[in-house]
C-alpha cells in the first residue's frame, strides 16, 4: 500500500518582528499591548516589505523543506500553494514558485484558496495524489502576505495578522504517514469573515479590506474545530490520549484553548506560535510545524493533529504520524 509521509519541513518570515507597541505607534491605533495580548495572545508579527510577494516567502520555505528532506527541486512532481494573497490574479503563485525553484519537469502546480484552512485542504489533496500513485514527491505550501489586505485603521483586525510561509515535502512511502484527513465548507457563513471586494476596470469595487465579525467567528471556530478533530481521530481509530501534539491554526489563543478544552487535551500538548507570528492564515500551521520540528519539540514517530478554520467558511483536519 502507498502512503504519504512528510519528509521535510521549512518556513520563512519576512524582516524583523513588529511588536504590538510598534504597530500601534506606526498606525496611530487606539489600542495598547495589554489589550491585544489579553484578547489574542499576540505579541508580535512579521510584515513583508513592499515588493515581497507570497511566492518569495514560499520559495524560501520550500528551499528549507527540500534541504531537510534531502531532495532537490528536480525531484518535485507536484506543487500546491495554499494562499489568499497570491502574487497576481493569474498566473498562479504555484506556477511562479515552480519557476523560481527551477522545477522544469512539466509537473502540475496550482493554487488552492481555502483561506486559513488552506494548508490542511492542500495537504488533503496532495495526500490523494500521492496515495493514487500520481505523485511521488510533492511540495505543499502555505504562503501569505495578509498585510496587503488589512485596514490599518481597524484595530479589531489589523493587529491580528502577519505575513509568512511554511512548506512540507510529502513523499510516497510504504510506512503510514497521513492517517486521516477531513475537509468541510459551509458558504452560508461567508459574511462573517471576508474581503468583500474585487477589481473591475483596473479599480477596486466594493471593500478591498479584510472584515470580520469576531464573536461569530469565535463561536463557529471552536465548534467546528473540536468536531473535525474528533472526526479524524475516529477515522483513524485513535484516542485523544494517543495524540502527541495538536497544531491548530494560529488565529487566537482563546480559540486554541477553548478547542483543546473541548477535546480534553492537556494545554501542554498544544503547539502555540501565535504570540510571535500572529495569524498568518494558510501559513500558520506549517510555520508552527517547522518551528517545532527544528526546536526538537516534535520528533520522528510523534502523532500530530493539524486543524484549521477560515473564511468561506472552511475547516479541516489531518491526523498524521511524523
Amino acid at each position: 500500500m502507498i502512503y504519504a509521509k512528510i519528509s521535510g519541513t521549512g518556513s520563512a518570515l519576512p524582516g524583523t518582528p513588529v511588536s504590538n507597541s510598534e504597530l500601534i505607534a506606526r498606525h496611530g491605533l487606539d489600542s495598547n499591548d495589554q489589550w491585544i495580548v489579553e484578547r489574542t495572545g499576540i505579541r508580535s508579527r512579521h510584515i513583508a516589505a513592499p515588493g515581497v510577494c507570497a511566492s518569495d516567502l514560499a520559495f524560501d520555505a520550500c528551499r528549507r523543506a527540500l534541504e531537510a528532506a534531502g531532495r532537490n527541486p528536480i525531484d518535485v512532481d507536484l506543487i500546491i500553494v495554499a494562499t489568499s494573497t497570491p502574487d497576481y490574479i493569474f498566473p498562479s503563485t504555484a506556477a511562479i514558485l515552480q519557476y523560481k525553484l527551477g522545477v522544469s519537469n512539466d509537473s502540475p502546480a496550482f493554487d488552492l484558496q481555502a483561506v486559513c484552512s488552506g494548508f490542511v485542504y492542500a495537504l488533503s489533496v496532495a495526500d490523494k495524489f500521492v496515495r493514487s500513485g500520481s505523485s511521488k514527491c510533492a511540495l505543499v505550501v502555505g504562503a501569505e502576505v495578509f498585510s496587503r489586505i488589512l485596514d490599518w485603521t481597524d484595530r479589531g483586525t489589523c493587529v491580528l495578522f502577519g505575513d509568512g510561509a511554511g512548506a512540507v515535502v510529502l513523499e510516497a512511502t510504504d510506512q503510514p504517514g497521513i492517517l486521516a484527513t477531513a475537509i468541510h465548507a459551509d458558504g452560508s457563513h461567508h459574511g462573517i469573515l471576508s474581503v468583500p471586494g474585487q477589481i473591475s476596470g483596473g479599480l477596486p469595487v466594493g471593500d478591498p479590506f479584510l472584515r470580520m465579525d469576531g464573536q461569530a467567528v469565535f463561536k463557529f471556530a471552536v465548534r467546528v474545530l473540536s468536531e473535525v478533530a474528533q472526526e479524524v481521530l475516529d477515522a483513524a481509530d485513535t484516542g485523544i490520549d494517543q495524540l502527541d501534539w495538536l497544531i491548530p491554526h494560529q488565529a487566537n489563543i482563546r480559540i486554541m484553548q477553548a478547542t483543546g478544552k473541548r477535546l480534553g487535551l492537556p494545554a501542554e500538548k498544544c503547539i502555540v506560535t501565535v504570540d510571535r507570528h500572529g495569524n498568518t492564515s494558510a501559513a500558520s500551521i506549517p510555520l508552527a510545524l517547522d518551528e517545532s520540528v527544528r526546536a526538537g519539540t516534535i520528533k520522528p514517530g510523534d502523532t500530530l493533529l493539524l486543524e484549521g478554520v477560515g473564511g468561506g467558511f472552511t475547516w479541516g483536519a489531518a491526523l498524521l504520524k511524523f
